[in-house]
């Protein structure tokens, strides 16, 4: 669904954000790109849609050269929901927001009130319906946003720093939102430091630093190598920094989530008593 081979990007203040970056992305995974600040991760996913074009390299999309179309044709296939959602609402209600792609992509008027009351029941935001987008809270805000790019149905969904302004019931209610658009074989792609989402999570993790990917693959080996996660400047999910230190117990040192945590504990204390 997504190649990038060896992508430079330099912005036109001299400052080379990507150097060489090469992935390969497939349909229906779930990728979480982390790193510090200035990391370049954010940088990445522009390629995706084409809202930034290589310096030196290139990227295909379902196939297709960014550097050959424009952002509105990749955008029918890629939806991104923007780090502060203010970048990309502009209507005067929460109704007419979601409802503005599917008019601009020519959809009929009956299949665009059935889809914005979905994304209006799905994101949980049916009550804020004629409300202006503005008046909502922050998380109220991403929810919006992400409801308008939900509503056309992308093959392709970016958020970044989704979690930023969730409590923690909107954050489980996130979680069983990626999980059932993944079990929908939506690709899809988050930037995020949330260490602790990306454990629960477990998706396939990205770790950026200058520019380059330096860790790639599955969220617990990823998350619980020290090495690595220091290189990015990244701190292990709680539940790990103690099965880390609990390592000489018996107790593997790969555990990301607390589920998994209670059920090797209870293991050890069954195995002790006998």
């Amino acid at each position: 669904m997504i190649e990038a081979k060896n992508v430079y990007f330099t912005y036109p203040n001299g400052v080379e954000a990507l150097k060489g970056v090469s992935l390969t992305i497939k349909n229906g995974e779930f990728v979480a790109i982390m790193g510090e600040n200035g990391a370049g991760k954010t940088t990445l996913v522009k390629h995706f849609n084409g809202l930034l074009k290589p310096t030196k390299g290139t990227v295909h999309i379902d196939g297709v050269n960014t550097t050959k179309v424009s952002v509105a044709t990749l955008a029918r296939n890629v939806g991104f929901v923007f780090q502060n959602p203010d970048r990309q609402l502009f209507s005067e209600t929460v109704e007419e927001e979601i409802a503005f792609a599917l008019k601009n992509f020519g959809f009929e008027e009956k299949i665009i009130k059935r889809r914005v009351t979905w994304a209006l029941n799905l994101l949980g935001l049916t009550q804020y319906r004629e409300t202006s987008p503005f008046m909502l809270s922050g998380g109220e805000r991403k929810r919006v946003a992400l409801a308008s790019i939900l509503a056309w149905n992308p093959k392709i969904l970016m958020l970044d720093e989704p979690t930023i302004g969730q409590d923690y019931r909107q954050k489980e209610n996130l979680l069983q939102f990626i999980l059932q658009m993944k079990a929908q074989r939506k690709t899809i792609i988050i930037v995020t430091h949330d260490v602790e989402f990306v454990a629960e999570c477990s998706p396939r993790v990205l770790l950026m630093r200058g520019g380059r990917i330096v860790a790639d693959g599955e969220a617990r080996k990823v998350l619980t190598n020290p090495e690595v996660l220091t290189q990015a400047s990244i701190v292990p999910p709680q539940i790990t920094q103690i099965f880390l230190q609990l390592s000489d117990f018996q107790l593997p040192k790969e555990v990301i989530d607390v589920y998994e945590a209670r059920e090797k504990l209870l293991n050890l204390l069954e195995a002790k008593a006998k």
